[in-house]
């Protein structure tokens, strides 16, 4: 009998408990989920640095890939910034 592959939800909450066990930090969003060779590539958002007022938290995006399973095969920090600056991305 196949055993059933994971679903896109079920990668974005392993990638999530899994930067968590890392880093220590609680992730506050997923940001994007996609196929990518061989396995998975999820962008997390965490709560890198907390501080009075909220909007001058300092947050991280990272980037993991996960395999077919779920299971994490590296990560790395993609950028720090501001909860309150603006995408750079956003025109």
């Amino acid at each position: 009998m196949a055993e059933r592959k994971a679903n896109i939800a079920e990668i974005a909450q392993r990638a999530r408990r899994q930067l968590a066990e890392l880093t220590g930090r609680p992730p506050e969003a997923v940001l994007g989920v996609e196929r990518d060779d061989g396995g998975w590539k999820v962008e997390v958002e965490t709560l890198e640095l907390q501080r009075v007022p909220s909007t001058t938290d300092l947050l991280a995006s990272y980037v993991l890939k996960l395999d077919d399973d779920g299971e994490l095969v590296e990560y790395h920090r993609e950028r720090r910034y501001m909860r309150g600056q603006p995408d750079e991305d956003q025109r």
